[in-house]
């Protein structure tokens, strides 16, 4: 991201745990001139919620009147709420619950891809990041279940490489990478937190920290791949 001192960075899902994370770090490390935080649940120019597309080209063209974003990080995603789990089994597939998994893991993200991809600069080493799962890759999968957030992660895997096949011709400088953060101390993670290995729990401070590590150790060669938060290729 040489050159991001005369740039900005942009977190959408800024008031989620690893998203206020992403937020807080970069803001602390001083990279960029600005740093735009996007949320459901905030108001005015940082509002921003993926089921209208309207807000994030609202959000888009805001971050369009200063410096391009030579960073932007899609910090989303829904594996449950207070009432619906993931699928254990086929008979519990749920065609309305689906659907919104898809909007917020892949058709969200890929809507802000469209509408911020264009923005990115055209010097130096600009980044699209989206977090996925390893969950989402349908090479690792050995143990099925939670249909839903697979399948849409998997998804989402598959809209980065189509965006990073697409942005190659029309921005050559441009890296576009799906990420996944480990398990983070989160709300998304907290039913599930039980089942984590000794040391596999994050917090979402330290997360966000190698993910970033991560996104600044990205060549060109990278885009279009999943990376896991030790920057280890996952198999899509």
């Amino acid at each position: 991201m040489s050159g991001a001192g005369k740039t900005c960075a942009v977190v959408i899902g800024a008031s989620g745990g690893i998203g206020g994370a992403f937020e807080a770090a970069l803001i602390e490390e001083g990279t960029f001139g600005t740093v735009h935080g996007f949320a459901r649940s905030r108001s005015g120019t940082q509002h921003l919620d993926l089921f209208d597309e309207g807000t994030i080209a609202a959000a888009a063209a805001h971050v369009a009147k200063g410096p391009p974003p030579a960073l932007v990080i899609v910090a989303t995603g829904l594996l449950h709420t207070a009432d619906r789990g993931p699928e254990k089994a086929l008979g519990d597939l749920d065609p309305a619950w689906l659907a919104q998994v898809y909007a917020v893991n892949a058709i969200g993200p890929a809507l802000v891809a469209k509408h911020f991809l264009p923005l990115l600069p055209k010097v130096g080493k600009p980044v699209f990041a989206a977090l996925s799962a390893r969950v989402g890759s349908i090479a690792d999968n050995r143990l099925g279940g939670w249909y839903g957030y697979r399948a849409s992660k998997a998804a989402l895997n598959m809209l980065v490489r189509n965006l990073a096949i697409e942005e190659r011709r029309r921005n050559a400088r441009a890296i576009v990478v799906a990420l996944h953060p480990g398990t983070v101390d989160t709300a998304l993670s907290l039913p599930f937190q039980g089942n984590v290995q000794p040391g596999k729990l994050f917090d979402a401070e330290r997360a966000a920290l190698q993910l970033l590590d991560v996104i600044e150790g990205l060549n060109l060669p990278d885009s279009g791949k999943l990376f896991d938060f030790e920057g280890k290729e996952i198999p899509a």
